[in-house]
């Protein structure tokens, strides 16, 4: 009998010419080609990843030095923003008793606001300060206090 190899199978061939035996015979790719394979991904990747970590420090290295000149005019936008936003926002605290002008400074209103103003205006409050809603009790107090003040006084 003589052997004829292939790479995939090998086929024996008997004297007469005859096939005897066909079987597929497992040839594994050599590991030194596999580990290539994975080598060169890996420096891939590596390479990728260090390109963008060096992006980012560029680009951080950039705005860090832009900042220095800018802050003075991102800060001066800031505080104009921040008054801006709440422009009748009261910045003071509650007086021992309460007057009139507190009373309308609480519930948005003038002090001199008709009965349906101060109802409106206490009902649209109380619906986002509201202890069950999560507000707090004293805040609501405050409110209804402001609420009783201006009714009396504008009868």
């Amino acid at each position: 009998m003589t052997s004829h190899e292939n790479m995939a199978h090998t086929v024996r061939v008997g004297m007469d010419g005859g096939e005897l035996m066909r079987y597929a015979e497992y040839s594994p790719k050599t590991r030194v080609n596999g580990d290539a394979n994975i080598d060169k991904q890996l420096g891939k990747t590596l390479i990728t990843a260090g390109l963008g970590v060096a992006a980012l420090a560029f680009a951080g290295r950039f705005l860090f030095q832009r900042w220095k000149v800018l802050e003075p005019v991102f800060s001066v936008s800031f505080k104009k923003l921040s008054t801006s936003a709440y422009p009748g926002y009261y910045k003071g605290g509650f007086e021992n008793t309460m007057s009139k002008r507190e009373a309308g400074l609480i519930l948005g209103i003038s002090p001199t606001s008709s009965k349906s103003k101060i109802s409106e205006a206490h009902r649209r409050i109380m619906m986002f300060n509201h202890t069950d809603n999560g507000g707090s009790l004293y805040i609501a107090k405050k409110i209804n206090e402001a609420r009783d003040l201006l009714v009396k006084e504008n009868r």
